[in-house]
């Protein structure tokens, strides 16, 4: 699990947005730029080309059920 305080500060380094975090998938999923960040060994991977895209179905389920921070 990733500590709270990191999470607060992390940003998607593309849209400069905030990130969402899915615990199961272990992902920081940024809603805007459709891209989803790898966390591996509890360290968020946040290189473009490593995330994987999101699609637009999936964005918009992501969008309805959480809320930024």
């Amino acid at each position: 699990m990733l500590n709270k305080k990191l999470l607060d500060i992390l940003v998607c380094p593309v849209t400069k947005g905030p990130l969402v975090y899915d615990r199961e998938a272990q992902e920081l999923i940024s809603v805007a730029a459709r891209l989803a960040y790898p966390i591996v060994d509890d360290i968020p991977d946040l290189i473009e080309s490593d995330a994987r895209t999101v699609s637009e179905a999936e964005a918009e389920r992501i969008r309805k059920s959480q809320t930024p921070r």
